[in-house]
């Protein structure tokens, strides 16, 4: 819970309960850890809520939301009145691991199905002694810009989104960077679906009240899939459109960038039609595509869209999907010949591998740990930090070294040729 913070001594603990029989039992658990029983007081949420607006907020906090019609929404108005540090344990009758999830979306320690069992308030408590005891990461004073990434699929069902996912987690385990997934794709969305997580009303809340946003709403909107890693990702009725000028998209990432150390944007081809201001603040930009006439001419396209509109904007072109024995639309050399660069990354086809992901719930590189398919993706990851933290790390340029020159008929046939000389027209 994050309200401003007001500098009062606080309470070890304070608990707000509805029954006389949860009193009870927290009053006799309180008191076996020298807690002062008499800070069980009745009134469940609604009375927390009032309580804490005109007063300091103890180190742990228990709430009672059995006479809450709304569960969610009556925690983020607590959220709005508790101060930084402050371990939240709620307790209710409603038996919903959804209702599980999202409460500890919004901030939340635990949930506990009331009447409740002693043993298990005990272990709740001793686990918030254990976290407000813990250590503080100290920190290193290394001073790194912001890593700031945008995945562009050139075409649906190139996997954009698997690739996302599998950076983020990548940075985030690999190389202990606190990351943030943003899926710009608010109606069909899959970042969640990928790391076996409900996604929220956070991104659809941000884009219907724009306001709303600041570090606060980022802290209660983000899914947390693990500890160094959180979600932004929606999934939007599809009987009503989502009006919006960009403006919610853009201070998202804004304060992403205040709050991670990388922001990992998964945007939507048309996004950079309609809300090109998205790519201003990006390092990275990795284009997603597969060996095909379309995605060839779609790849030049986003390319060409990139040089003019984001060129502060590091470009790498990852071929995903690639089928082996030369079972491909067109080759990789007529590919890159039609490009006019190297593919800086090839993934192979694995359908085996993409149903396991699928199956239990976990990015690429997490679920085939040891293929062969994901090997070249860790190096890849390392290779756009290196490009974010300022070193040298450039990306294949075009064939020869040359950049922005067709090359005629060494394309491979007539139509890739053609898709070159109309390169320059199609930015």
């Amino acid at each position: 819970m994050n309200a401003p913070w007001r500098p009062t001594t606080r309470e070890p603990f304070i608990g707000f309960v509805c029954d006389e029989a949860t009193a009870e039992t927290i009053r006799t658990i309180a008191g076996e850890l020298g807690w002062a029983p008499e800070k069980v007081n009745k009134g469940g949420l609604r009375n927390a809520v009032q309580s804490l607006s005109v007063s300091s907020s103890p180190q742990i906090l228990f709430v009672d939301l059995s006479e809450s019609g709304d569960p969610l929404n009556d925690i983020n108005a607590l959220a709005e009145v508790c101060e930084p540090g402050t371990v939240v344990i709620a307790a209710g009758q409603v038996n919903d691991v959804r209702l599980y999830r999202d409460l500890v979306a919004s901030g939340i320690q635990d949930y506990l199905l009331k009447p409740l069992s002693p043993d298990l308030l005990r272990e709740a408590f001793a686990t918030a002694q254990a976290l407000l005891n813990a250590p503080k990461p100290v920190d290193a004073g290394v001073e790194r810009p912001h890593c700031g990434i945008a995945v562009i699929g050139t075409r649906g069902g190139v996997g954009a989104s698997s690739v996302s996912a599998s950076l983020a987690w990548l940075l985030s385990e690999k190389h202990s960077r606190t990351t943030a997934l943003l899926d710009l794709d608010v109606h069909f969305g899959t970042a969640a679906l990928a790391l076996d997580l409900e996604p929220g009303r956070g991104l659809t809340d941000a884009i219907e009240n724009p306001s709303r946003i600041d570090g606060l709403f980022i802290e209660r909107a983000m899914v947390r899939a693990t500890e160094r890693l959180a979600i932004l990702s929606a999934e939007a009725p599809i009987n009503a459109p989502l009006i919006s000028d960009g403006s919610a998209f853009y201070q998202l990432q804004e304060e992403m960038r205040a709050a991670f150390e990388c922001t990992i944007t998964d945007l939507p081809r048309a996004m950079l039609v309609n809300h090109p201001h998205l790519m201003s603040e990006v390092q990275v930009a990795v284009v997603v595509t597969e060996l095909t006439l379309a995605a060839a001419r779609d790849t030049i396209r986003v390319l060409a869209w990139l040089k003019q509109n984001a060129p502060q904007a590091q470009p790498f072109v990852v071929a995903n999907k690639v089928h082996a024995n030369g079972l491909v639309e067109i080759s990789r050399k007529d590919f890159e010949n039609s490009i006019e660069r190297k593919a800086d990354l090839l993934i192979p086809f694995d359908q085996k591998l993409a149903a396991q992901a699928a199956k239990v719930g976990k990015p690429f590189v997490e679920a085939g740990k040891g293929s062969k398919t994901i090997a070249p993706l860790p190096a890849f990851a390392a290779q756009l930090l290196a490009v974010t933290d300022g070193e040298d790390a450039a990306p294949a340029k075009g064939k020869g070294g040359k950049k922005d020159k067709g090359d005629g008929g060494k394309s491979g046939g007539s139509l890739l040729g053609g898709l070159m000389s109309r390169k320059s027209k199609d930015a």
